[in-house]
């Protein structure tokens, strides 16, 4: 048996879960970043018409939902165009158009878009193109609808809020469940707290749904039809399962404890381990594993990651909370602390398999590990991972000592080595939570890839977006380049720079060149100049065809620029 433990020994268990929350509230202070990517717009970005266009369409890299007011349109005045309605085109649920007047005067026009990726993350963004000429100075574009702070705090804190509570939930069932403690009466109080914490959490995150993805004050969460439109999307129709399952498990526990009913084991299992999986369902049913390659693998993997990921570190938890708690002199029988050791060990096999799978579908290339924020993040998560695996096998040394009778292992030292894996647990959840809001490597490095493919063939202007970031504050966004005809020969070249909102951003210097490295042909400078609002020039000769590399090397500041590049294929 273990001794129970001096409260002086080891710090109050209870402040675990307020640590794995500021781990969780911290990974939320970076700004989460959208996931659908622009692959395509007509008219492009940029171009001159000779004729006004009936439709801006615009061909996202995963389906996107259509918040109110997702399609704004300025005139060369910069008065906001009356248009019908966005919607999507046929039979594709990743391209939205809106319709233009039959009659546009002849200048330069602007579009400001805001849609919400398949993965429930809203993105914007804004684009220009021009009837007839361009506009000699035109007006600086109105930005994209800014975040409103106060949302998007509110709603980080409701999601985190609700991945703890589940974690938190679901362990400690499966600690009771599994390794049968001689009591369960403690552990009563932190599952109905992590109950009730998920199901305030649900609702909260529902309420700010529309509010999050219009950018808009929490004031307008409970307007009548922003709660009507968000059960109308699926990340509202999830919340609203996942509210429906926890209250029906609510009234079925309450209804058995009245009539003091006692369900068989066996069916109190299968009933506990489907609804685990119904409700841990509604998380990936509305994150990366819904958008992209390979859907139901994806759902699987992810929902089993999940599973493992509340078995591990929620039933970790629990297994603090009962060693705290154990009454002594008998103290806690070492079949406990062994019954988890190989629940931990199970659920890191899952982790393990799970967490290639889904580590493969996100990146997409070994080059997205070290040259895209998912990768680098990616990278620091399996560190601290490492370093849990580490601390959790120090668990189970002791783990297996106890169980064999040995007197050299002080149940202390068990202790200790629990408290450091529950430390590297904040820290493993936290890098989590940043992955579910960062733009995987695959989607962040699709525009490049595309642009670089001979085998989509020669388009008539070749567009490469290039994410920057000069490592200052603000100092990150991405600059959209079009080559036009993107052929051998002489042709145009527009840059517009985007600012970390999404909207268009007016920098003091941005030099755009071209090299081809097999021929040692370069670099080009293009020599683009600033027409206000966009950078241009209206002649630049490509000599040879083949992948050039482009760069663009961006200035926003006195002191902070940055040079980044790209592929580029130009044909004959």
């Amino acid at each position: 048996m273990l001794r129970a433990l001096p409260s002086r020994s080891l710090l109050f268990p209870g402040l675990l879960y307020p640590a794995l929350l500021l781990g969780l509230l911290l990974a939320a202070a970076a700004p989460a970043s959208a996931h659908a990517v622009l692959r395509a717009a007509d008219p492009a970005d940029g171009t001159v018409l000779r004729t006004a266009p009936r439709h801006v369409t615009l061909s996202f890299s995963e389906s996107v939902g259509l918040p109110a007011g997702s399609f704004r349109v300025y005139d060369p005045g910069n008065h906001r165009v009356r248009t019908s309605p966005a919607d999507h085109a046929p039979g594709h649920s990743d391209t939205v158009r809106v319709a233009l007047p039959a009659r546009l005067a002849p200048g330069t026009y602007t579009v400001a878009w805001r849609v919400v990726s398949a993965d429930s993350h809203p993105v914007s963004g804004a684009l220009t193109f021009s009837v007839g000429e361009r506009t000699a100075a035109p007006h600086a574009p109105p930005p994209a609808p800014a975040e409103d702070p106060a949302t998007t705090a509110l709603h980080t804190l409701a999601r985190h809020l609700a991945y703890l509570s589940l974690a938190l939930l679901l362990g400690t069932a499966a600690f009771v469940a599994y390794c049968r403690p001689p009591t369960t009466a403690r552990l009563r109080a932190p599952a109905l707290a992590a109950a009730g914490t998920l199901l305030a959490a649900t609702a909260a995150d529902y309420l700010l749904r529309a509010p999050y993805e219009q950018g808009s004050s929490p004031a307008t969460a409970l307007t009548a039809s922003a709660l009507a439109h968000t059960a109308t999307t699926r990340p509202g129709l999830l919340l609203l399962a996942r509210t429906g399952l926890l209250l029906l498990v609510a009234a079925g526990a309450a209804l058995l404890r009245r009539r003091r009913v006692r369900l068989p084991r066996r069916t109190t299992l299968a009933a506990g381990a489907v609804l685990a999986v119904a409700l841990s369902l509604t998380w990936p049913a509305s994150g990366h594993a819904a958008a992209g390659i390979q859907v139901p693998v994806a759902l699987v993997s992810a929902t089993l990651h999940l599973l493992a990921t509340a078995a591990w570190l929620g039933g970790l938890a629990a297994l603090l909370w009962t060693l705290r708690h154990v009454p002594a002199p008998d103290g806690l029988p070492a079949s406990v602390p062994a019954r988890f050791s190989r629940l931990a060990t199970a659920s890191v096999t899952v982790l393990v398999l799970t967490g290639t799978y889904q580590s493969w579908r996100g990146l997409g290339s070994w080059q997205a590990l070290t040259g895209t924020t998912y990768g680098r993040t990616l990278l620091a998560k399996l560190a601290a991972v490492a370093a849990l695996l580490l601390a959790a096998a120090c668990s189970r040394s002791w783990t297996t000592r106890l169980t064999k009778g040995s007197t050299t292992p002080h149940p202390r030292a068990l202790r200790r080595s629990v408290l450091a894996e529950a430390a590297m647990a904040t820290v493993v959840l936290a890098l989590t939570t940043l992955l579910t809001g960062t733009v995987p490597g695959r989607a962040a490095t699709e525009p490049a890839r595309a642009a670089a493919s001979p085998a989509t063939g020669i388009p008539t202007a070749s567009v490469t977006t290039l994410p920057f970031d000069t490592g200052a504050p603000g100092g990150h966004g991405k600059v959209q380049i079009t080559l036009d005809p993107g052929r051998v020969g002489e042709n145009s070249v527009q840059a517009v720079v985007y600012g970390p909102d999404g909207g268009l951003s007016a920098v003091p210097e941005l030099r755009v060149t071209l090299t081809l490295p097999d021929r040692r042909v370069g670099p080009l400078d293009t020599r683009v100049t600033d027409r206000g609002g966009y950078w241009a020039t209206d002649a630049f000769t490509l000599p040879l065809p083949g992948t050039w590399t482009l760069k663009a090397t961006v200035r926003v500041s006195e002191l902070d620029q940055v040079t980044v590049s790209a592929p580029v294929r130009v044909g004959r």
